[in-house]
């Protein structure tokens, strides 16, 4: 049996607790950028390809469970534990704006223009935040029935989507309307959903399984038993043949999209992983780990 091919990744120090969340800006005129969220409370900025750190956001006061990038890379959001949503300056650290909410904010995402925050957490309500006008009261979507666990933008920006931390399922929200208009079934509750570069797929990871799904029709394309409970899984950008995810056993793992089959298993995390995200280029791929560490893994195989 042909023996799988490992990569010896960039190990990222500078989080002093465990890495929750990463999220990997587009392809801008400066490279493209990861930005990590941590229990230590200080999100962190990197380059996306060397995975050198440019800096910390300071100023929040509790665990930071999500973070993201605007398309141009020049704001950073996070949601916390200390009840509060945070808009970054990506070029000098300063927070632009802080929205305040009245349990932990466990998610949060740009639309794609860029204009809007939407953030959802404990709670239970999804709001939209308009960044043109930031002293002005959020739009809440209708109440999410359960804890948000995750969100993200669809359909240029018409489509939210969602998903709760204690019940199966993936939520497909009308902007327009507030209204819940489709919700993707499964078993477990999600912990990661990611849609694809191209808005072609929704990939999702729940307890030991990772689906992938149309993002237009909402069918199930694939369905796929891991090996282990999965938390995070990622679908590579540019040819769509390879995804990645990671879990309760701190390996990262590379599976091929048509057969499943394993191609390679990454060891070197020394705790659980907790997200796993492929970069926009498809070239390497970030893994966040219980043990504080972010590995920057170069792909080993072939496109």
């Amino acid at each position: 049996m042909e023996k799988k091919r490992v990569a010896v990744p960039i190990l990222c120090h500078g989080h002093s607790r465990p890495v929750v969340d990463l999220f990997y800006s587009p392809v801008t005129p400066d490279g493209f950028f990861l930005v990590s969220a941590s229990k230590d409370s200080y999100p962190m900025l990197r380059n996306g390809e060397t995975g050198d750190c440019i800096g910390t956001f300071e100023g929040h006061k509790g665990a930071v469970w999500s973070v993201c990038l605007d398309t141009n890379a020049l704001r950073a959001a996070s949601g916390s534990a200390d009840f509060s949503a945070k808009v970054w300056d990506a070029l000098t650290g300063d927070v632009l704006h802080s929205f305040e909410h009245k349990h932990i904010v466990r998610a949060c995402a740009f639309s794609e223009d860029t204009h809007l925050l939407l953030t959802g957490g404990v709670e239970k309500v999804l709001r939209v935040y308009d960044l043109n006008h930031p002293d002005a009261l959020p739009r809440e979507v209708d109440k999410s029935p359960g804890s948000v666990r995750t969100v993200s933008w669809m359909h240029s920006d018409q489509t939210i989507l969602s998903s709760c931390t204690d019940m199966g399922g993936v939520r497909l929200w009308d902007v327009r309307s507030g209204d819940i208009v489709k919700t993707l079934e499964t078993k477990s509750s999600v912990t990661s959903a990611e849609v694809s570069q191209d808005g072609r797929y929704i990939t999702t990871a729940d307890g030991s399984t990772v689906n992938i799904w149309d993002a237009n029709h909402f069918g199930l394309v694939r369905r796929y038993n891991m090996p282990c409970t999965v938390e995070s899984a990622s679908l590579e950008p540019i040819y769509g043949n390879k995804f990645i995810a990671g879990g309760e056993d701190m390996w990262v793992r590379v599976f091929d999209f048509q057969s499943g089959d394993e191609i390679a298993c990454n060891k070197g995390h020394h705790g659980l992983v907790h997200c796993v995200r492929f970069s926009p280029k498809g070239e390497s791929y970030a893994s966040g780990s219980e043990d504080g560490t972010i590995r920057i893994w170069h792909r080993p195989f072939d496109p």
